[in-house]
């Protein structure tokens, strides 16, 4: 089951953006467009019957609802965090067991589970099952084998080859009972209260039926029991023999039934549950077919071929995404999601990224797998171009930024007043802050990495002469494609994407949303920056949470994910990276210890700078190891009235609380990260202890010594174990740009790889390029030819590197 896309015009695009409408209600409709709107719904649908159903269905509400405009309809998947009325469909395919004789006993116990935590969080549930058929035709297969001759015995597989010996009515007239009893045993566990409604198609078409069974419907919603509906297949048609299945009883189809009561019940969502895992491209295992997370038919120019129905029942992919459409334009949001999947509802109601999820929001994005293939395109176009190029591309940009400046700066400020207005941290708003001298530092940062691109990407680290004709090299070379999530800071996507662009990697931005503006307008002018040489797509923004989601599972395209962040948010992404390695740090828990023997004025400018030079920075101190010999000295005394007239507040370590009688309030803990002006002090015996309290409770980002003792800084730097270790300096040197680097794409407190900030080296990996003169391993093996093995010296002219660049190319 699979249905193939013609992607329209520039192709593989998902819709996008929010688009909202209003709704007239009429009165009542017709009996014959009753019936020609649940026809169209249940079959193929013209241009005008598709207007006469969606007219059909504001008229009904409008008979069976108070409201006069339909409720607002999840436009995300995060809005189904607050959908409250849900209906469950379950296909024949996910109720039923592979051989179609009997129910996934273990698989609907799951379902039952996950809605009955639903119905604890207060939402109300509706479910829409198959599966009597299925379970009467067990009971009467076994029957009918006991009342059976031998000779009839033995000849029932050939019988049933030749049609089947059971009327699929009885086996729903003998499977409702039963089905409904294992319902009503499952939910029971879990003290829910069940209600059996079997319907047919004209109880829709009869008005007063219709209203008597939505008026049921919700009268049981209000008591807090579960309806579980099925259509009434003892006295319905039967269905066709599916030729598929050699005389097995086809199962009926419910999706138009679900998204026909979903509809007339005002329900928020609707899942439907099948076999397979949603809309995709192409068939489902075939090469370049992916996955569609986010489909918009409203404004979608796609061409929808579908394959066969499912093993069971009467409808496939078509009925699901035909019902699907029909419910979403009548008010009702839809997820067509896997039922064999670990916990799908929950996941789906929780935001996440399960299933497709059907919407209204004309997504100008393309989607993520795409994008992802797209940076790593581009990245391998970025690899091929020239030095003098890349030195263009950013400072090009550079330019821009200063060019463009007045926009950039009123872009931000609107990301600054929806910050305030929303209550966002202090110190989350002065990251968000990009000023006139925030720019033109970002302006010589990239200036910075376009005078050293020239020589990033393809630069000889190492020769040897295997033997005599055969010399290898290890050159530099791209990562690959780099996945960089940020919180709150603007300035670091041009920082990021220059650095990018220097060592040849494509890249995929997700900032944070209280910057969407100031993201925006800086990912323009860097794909501005771009287009003459490399596709704009070498480098795209992520717009969404759950796009996040998915690109942390695709290890096929992305080789590097680089949170910059809370804690909480590294922790996540490592948590929730499928195969893909992380490159991050934890919190800026920086230190500084001020010895025994100290310059004092050089210890409180030190301390002033390393606080309150930019509070929220990463690298800000946050905690002040004093040495004991300076608490009853007036220097101590110094360091209080210094950060006080700064207007820091003070906070003291177990130590230091426990020698002050009234000294200041005791620190929340010793791991804080505080990220305004707050600091704890606390007090250590020597050297040796300042060590270890800093390899206990640091991040290991940033420490600082002040001393003016040679011998004990010596101690300290090869003591602590952090990726910066600074003597009589700020720690706020712990900067790519103050480094030299140009800029960073963050500070890596790993121990593998990079470590400190990472510039463009920290993006770069290596390969061996082998040139020989028909060489083979046996010529060594048997003697004929030896190794040298002898080092050769490095390439001093670019016109070398030049070479190497050439064969990076090839």
């Amino acid at each position: 089951m699979y249905y193939k896309t013609l992607l329209s015009k520039s192709g593989q695009r998902l819709c996008q953006g929010l688009s909202t409408r209003s709704l007239v209600l009429a009165s009542t409709s017709s009996s014959s467009n009753q019936i020609s709107a649940f026809s169209s719904l249940a079959g193929g649908a013209s241009p005008s019957s598709h207007s006469l159903q969606r007219k059909w269905c504001l008229e009904s509400r409008a008979n069976i609802s108070t409201s006069q405009v339909m409720p607002a309809q999840a436009m995300f998947r995060s809005d189904l965090v607050n959908c409250k009325r849900v209906v469950i469909k379950l296909g024949s395919a996910v109720i039923t067991r592979e051989d179609e004789c009997g129910l996934a006993l273990g698989r609907l116990a799951s379902i039952v589970e996950q809605a009955c935590e639903l119905h604890a969080m207060n939402k109300q549930v509706i479910m829409v099952t198959s599966g009597a058929i299925a379970f009467g035709k067990q009971k009467l297969h076994q029957e009918m084998l006991m009342s059976m001759s031998m000779r009839q015995t033995l000849h029932t597989s050939k019988t049933y080859r030749q049609g089947s010996l059971i009327e699929p009515r009885a086996c729903a007239a003998v499977g409702q009972s039963g089905l409904m009893s294992l319902y009503e045993a499952m939910f029971n566990q879990y003290g829910v209260k069940t209600a059996q409604v079997l319907i047919t198609k004209p109880d829709f078409f009869h008005e007063e039926s219709r209203r008597n069974l939505i008026g049921t419907l919700k009268e049981l919603l209000q008591l807090s029991i579960v309806p579980i509906l099925n259509t009434n297949d003892a006295v319905a048609p039967p269905p066709q023999i599916d030729k598929d299945l050699q005389g097995v009883i086809s199962l009926k189809d419910n999706d138009s039934l679900a998204a026909r009561l979903a509809v007339e019940v005002d329900a928020d969502l609707m899942i439907l549950m099948s076999d397979v895992d949603g809309l995709y491209t192409g068939p489902p295992g075939q090469e370049g077919s992916r996955l569609l997370h986010t489909y918009c038919p409203e404004v979608d120019e796609t061409s929808v071929i579908f394959g066969e129905k499912s093993r069971v029942g009467l409808g496939g992919m078509d009925s699901k995404v035909r019902a699907a459409s029909w419910a979403l334009d009548n008010g009702t949001t839809v997820v067509i999601c896997n039922g064999h999947e670990d916990r799908a509802i929950h996941n789906i109601v929780s935001g996440k990224n399960i299933g497709t999820f059907f919407t209204k929001s004309k997504v100008q994005n393309a989607p993520v797998e795409l994008m992802a293939m797209q940076a790593r395109e581009g990245g391998r176009v970025l690899q091929t171009t020239t030095p003098n190029q890349k030195h263009l591309i950013i400072t090009k940009l550079a330019n821009l930024l200063l060019e463009r400046q007045r926009d950039i700066l009123d872009a931000n400020s609107k990301d600054i007043e929806m910050a305030n207005k929303s209550g966002l941290e202090s110190t989350l708003v002065s990251r968000l802050v990009l000023s006139e001298r925030k720019l033109h530092t970002l302006y010589e940062g990239l200036k910075q990495i376009a005078n050293q691109s020239s020589d990033i990407v393809g630069r000889v680290v190492r020769r040897t002469l295997l033997a005599d004709g055969l010399e290898l090299k290890q050159v530099t070379t791209p990562i690959g494609v780099l996945l960089v999530i940020f919180e709150s800071r603007p300035d670091c996507l041009p920082q990021v994407a220059a650095l990018s662009i220097a060592s040849g990697n494509g890249l995929l931005l997700k900032g944070g949303k209280e910057a969407y503006h100031s993201n925006q307008i800086l990912h323009s002018l860097v794909q501005e920056a771009l287009e003459p040489f490399v596709p704009r797509e070498t480098i795209s923004l992520v717009s969404t949470r759950e796009e996040i989601e998915s690109l942390l599972e695709m290890n096929e395209y992305i080789d590097l994910i680089i949170p910059r962040g809370s804690n909480e948010l590294v922790s996540m992404i490592q948590k929730q990276s499928q195969g893909i390695p992380v490159l991050g740090h934890s919190e800026g828990v920086c230190h500084v210890y001020i010895d025994r023997n100290i310059d004092q004025d050089m210890a409180l400018d030190i301390v002033r700078d390393s606080k309150t030079d930019y509070p929220a920075a990463c690298n800000a101190v946050e905690t002040i190891l004093v040495n004991k010999t300076h608490l009853r000295a007036p220097f101590f005394e110094d360091l209080f009235d210094m950060l006080k007239s700064e207007g820091v507040k003070i906070y003291s370590g177990p130590r230091l609380a426990s020698a002050l009688k009234f000294g200041p309030p005791p620190a929340p803990s010793l791991h804080t990260e505080y990220g305004d002006l707050s600091v704890t002090v606390e007090l250590v015996d020597d050297v040796k202890d300042a060590i270890q309290h800093i390899n206990k409770y640091s991040s290991s980002h940033t420490d600082a010594i002040v001393t003016s003792d040679d011998n004990v800084a010596e101690v300290f730097l090869k003591g602590v174990d952090s990726a910066c270790v600074f003597h009589n300096t700020s720690t706020r040197f712990a900067d790519g740009y103050r480094f030299g680097l140009g800029a960073e794409v963050g500070i890596s407190t790993c121990r593998i790889h990079a470590r400190g900030p990472v510039g463009v080296e920290g993006l770069l990996t290596t390969k061996w390029l082998l040139n020989g003169e028909g060489h083979i391993v046996e010529d060594f093996s048997k003697g004929k030819k030896e190794y040298i093995h002898r080092p050769l010296p490095l390439p001093q002219n670019m016109m070398e590197e030049e070479d190497v660049n050439v064969e990076l190319k090839d």
